[in-house]
């Protein structure tokens, strides 16, 4: 599934065609009217977490890539599109997503405060969100949405790897001092990510997801499917302690 991070990227690839019209659109999506967009010009390009938003007038589409969605600029791949729109300087196209219209003006669904990569992040709401949900797991906290939109399941890996928190551990048996280190590295880690992920060495970076051996304690990095969400953990059970 793409983090917030890869939907940056989707945004920036795409910026050429901000205030270009739709010339032409097809794809096999069932669930809107891809006419709609025919001859309408795109005001802006838009994401919050992990939807990527197409503003026209008066809507904007949706797209949430799911956990094998993708997408190509210009070159499309060797399978029919979920959506393809062609502007007088290239095209996109969006695969294995899902694909929504939201009426109006795209700020009555989102809070952008909530983005953890958006210049209003908002880390205090953040705190105040898993402080009403004191029993939830971290491993689900960091992977909710409405509190840490745009962190997915690597960025929650290496998060708790870097601040030492077993994926596990209860929202309030955490120290303030480990909570705001969370809520800090939860941010930090998401802008390493965009980082790594433009030079093409992110996995390089990875010190726990997908791992084996703990580069601190050159123990055995444990991978279980943990929580709510049932995703995959991998971290140290030698460095990361069980707050429970």
């Amino acid at each position: 599934m793409p983090e917030g991070p890869s939907i940056l990227i989707l945004r920036e690839d795409v910026q050429h065609f901000a205030g270009k019209k739709v010339l032409a659109t097809e794809g096999n999506t069932k669930t809107i009217d891809i006419s709609r967009f025919l001859n309408k010009k795109v005001i802006e390009f838009k994401s919050w977490g992990k939807h990527f938003l197409i503003c026209y007038s008066g809507f904007s589409v949706r797209i949430h890539f799911l956990l094998f969605g993708s997408y190509a600029v210009d070159t499309p791949k060797d399978r029919v599109p979920r959506l393809h729109l062609r502007f007088s300087n290239g095209d996109i196209f969006f695969y294995s997503c899902s694909i929504k219209i939201l009426e109006g003006d795209v700020n009555q669904y989102y809070d952008w405060s909530g983005d953890v990569m958006n210049v209003d992040w908002d880390k205090k709401k953040a705190k105040k969100k898993i402080r009403e949900n004191p029993d939830m797991m971290v491993c689900d906290t960091l992977l909710h949405q409405d509190i840490f939109a745009g962190v997915g399941n690597i960025i929650k890996n290496e998060v708790l790897y870097r601040i030492r928190v077993h994926p596990e551990s209860i929202n309030q048996k955490l120290s303030e001092y480990k909570l705001n280190n969370m809520i800090r590295e939860a941010r930090q880690y998401s802008f390493d990510f965009l980082g790594w992920k433009k030079q093409y060495v992110l996995k390089k970076h990875w010190l726990a997801h997908t791992k084996k051996i703990c580069v601190r304690c050159k123990g055995p990095i444990i991978r279980k499917i943990t929580g709510k969400f049932e995703r995959r953990s991998f971290f140290c059970p030698h460095c990361q302690p069980l707050y429970d």
